[in-house]
């Protein structure tokens, strides 16, 4: 009878506590970028974007969930390009996320202004409104170009 023993590469947790460690790190940096994300948004839309979702105002939902769906795939774009050290790669998806953000709000309020689209009252509304859903295709539509244009 043979007996097999499953043994663990000698480096294995130096390695595995180094790759939390960059998650963490990683996890961080998103978020920061997230939160960024969306106070650019807020600020460059008419009205208070978290007070309109919180009243429940249903166009201003989607404005803002497709608005941090398409911070979401620039930051991870950001993320999975970022090469090098982790110092290196921190810092690279930082600048990429920071661009990337600021270049799709400014795109979608170009969008918008050629479209001639009245966002502030269409978000203000209580009652779905069909624009909403073409801003919100932009929004998606615009974050998917500028993250692949990261990569």
């Amino acid at each position: 009878m043979t007996t097999t023993l499953l043994a663990l590469d000698p480096g294995f947790g130096a390695t595995l506590g180094r790759n939390i460690g960059a998650i963490a790190l990683y996890a961080v940096v998103g978020l920061v970028l997230m939160v960024f994300g969306f106070y650019a948004i807020d600020w460059t839309t008419p009205g208070k974007l978290s007070a309109l979702v919180r009243n429940g105002c249903p166009n201003a939902v989607i404005v803002t969930a497709s608005g941090l769906l398409s911070m979401a795939f620039i930051v991870v774009i950001a993320i999975t390009s970022s090469v090098g050290k982790l110092d290196e790669g921190l810092l690279s998806a930082l600048i990429y996320g920071l661009v990337g953000i600021i270049v799709q709000v400014a795109a979608v309020r170009l969008l918008e202004w050629v479209t001639r689209l009245d966002i502030g009252s269409i978000i203000e509304s209580d009652r779905f409104a069909p624009a909403s859903v073409v801003v919100a295709s932009a929004h998606v539509a615009l974050g998917l170009v500028v993250a692949v244009a990261i990569s």
